[in-house]
């Protein structure tokens, strides 16, 4: 039997026809995607929720020394890989070193952070499902240049004003602000 993407199905499959709506999608860091500048972070999205029906993000993260996200936690599963040099990640209050190579998983509604305490850049893969963080970043942060393009340092008055913007749309992309991790 065929399908209309006129690929073999066996008859009674469980799985599903392939959904010809959906194209294959090509993405590099270095390219036209949109840059974001998050916590002195760049965060490129890779790909979103409209390139993979909703079911992950996927976000290229450069974080510069002295970098990472505050404590928080979200339900969501996230999934970080790290490319280069290493990071410190926080997991329910217990603290382990993350380096090139190794990849970590943090469960859905479990607090957490990571923190870049060396002196070199860190680059880390970032998949979210479902997906969403992607758009948060996107409607928090700044739009930057170039994958490793820093923000704009924040001072005192505009610091104060990106978090009460963060903790107002926390809520709505399914994430909390927390104190500790």
């Amino acid at each position: 039997m065929s399908n209309k993407s006129n690929v073999p199905t066996t008859p009674g499959s469980a799985i599903p026809p392939d959904d010809l709506r959906r194209e294959l999608v090509v993405a590099c860091s270095e390219s036209n995607l949109p840059h974001i500048g998050v916590v002195g972070d760049t965060y490129t999205v890779l790909l979103s929720r409209k390139d993979t029906a909703g079911q992950f993000c996927l976000i290229d993260m450069h974080v510069p020394p002295g970098g990472g996200p505050p404590p928080h936690r979200h339900d969501f599963e996230e999934t970080f890989t790290v490319l280069e040099g290493e990071l410190d990640a926080t997991f329910r209050g217990n603290k382990l070193v993350v380096r090139a190579g190794e990849t970590i998983n943090v469960p859905a509604n479990a607090p957490h952070q990571f923190h870049n305490s060396s002196t070199q850049p860190a680059r880390l893969l970032c998949i979210c499902s479902p997906s969403g963080q992607e758009e948060f970043f996107q409607e928090v942060g700044v739009p930057v240049a170039t994958r490793t393009t820093a923000p704009p340092k924040l001072d005192e008055a505009a610091q104060a004003a990106f978090k009460k913007k963060a903790a107002a749309l926390a809520p709505k992309y399914r994430t909390e602000l927390l104190e500790h991790a």
